[in-house]
């Protein structure tokens, strides 16, 4: 029997399930994979990861020697998983087969999604530090959330694969377990990618915000280069401010020559400031 439930039709397994087993799966406790004398239980998060969606609907497995499982927690999983099952059913198809396949079809496009993602990645790198693209750290957020769900799925699919290829209650034949050795591959492949890009990301954002750091400091340097200018401008304004009978107000030439001095000052200082480069 190889059939797909919703989290409400769990009691449509009853009859091929031991009533306790059943239970047990319906208090939603399960871990990653539990491996008992007759039958192998798993639960993982679905992450679709062709779609993007955010949110991540549990799926239970349970497997024995006559009987697979698929119990969905929301109708999309549900019609996932049937549309898989009707896929790769056929006659002489074991369980075990026909989980492998099922697994299979999962990761299937996997490859052209962490590809399309990497160039996402670095399309907007560089639009960023080329300057023609503005809310960036939004997107880095997005980016991380997204890789973080494909580390976590990932990392469950890895862990699922590694105890089927273990076999300890044998339910499995032998090419299937090397099949499922294969997909465990895959999936730590698959999860090296994802580390790969969240690391990328992580560089980007500092790489982004040394290029702030670069840009503030440019300003700075403006604003230092202003005052410096202004200073002996100043200088000069709290001099000829003060309460004092100075020889050059009663000169008719003073107030030109005041000016023409605090011009040359400030083209001197500006001057000097493009020999050394600081602006």
């Amino acid at each position: 029997m190889q059939r797909v439930l919703h989290f409400s039709r769990m009691r449509e397994a009853e009859p091929y399930m031991d009533a306790k087993v059943l239970s047990y799966i319906n208090e939603g406790q399960i871990q990653t994979f539990e491996s008992f004398s007759d039958f192998d239980i798993m639960a993982f998060d679905w992450y679709d990861v062709e779609s993007g969606a955010q949110d991540c609907p549990q799926i239970l497995i349970y497997l024995d020697r006559e009987d697979l499982f698929f119990f969905c927690e929301t109708p999309e999983a549900e019609r996932r998983c049937a549309s898989i099952l009707q896929e790769i059913t056929g006659e002489n198809v074991t369980n075990g087969q026909a989980l492998y396949r099922f697994f299979g079809h999962f990761l299937k496009g996997d490859v052209a999604r962490l590809d399309q993602l990497e160039t996402e990645i670095t399309d907007t790198e560089s639009e960023v530090l080329s300057g023609s693209r503005k809310g960036f750290l939004d997107e880095i957020l997005d980016y991380r959330r997204e890789l973080l769900r494909l580390k976590r799925y990932y990392e469950q699919m890895s862990s699922i694969f590694d105890e089927l290829a273990a076999n300890d209650n044998e339910l499995l034949s032998r090419d299937t377990v090397r099949r499922f050795t294969i997909l465990t591959s895959r999936a730590e492949r698959y999860l090296t990618g994802v580390a790969n890009l969240r690391e990328y990301v992580a560089q980007m954002r500092e790489a982004y915000q040394a290029q702030i750091d670069i840009q503030q400091n440019e300003l700075m340097k403006v604003f230092t280069v202003v005052t410096a200018v202004f200073m002996p401008l100043t200088l000069l304004v709290g001099w000829y401010g003060m309460n004092f009978q100075m020889p050059e107000l009663q000169w008719a030439y003073g107030y030109p020559v005041v000016i023409g001095i605090s011009v040359v000052t400030a083209l001197c200082l500006i001057l000097y400031f493009k020999k050394r480069r600081w602006f």
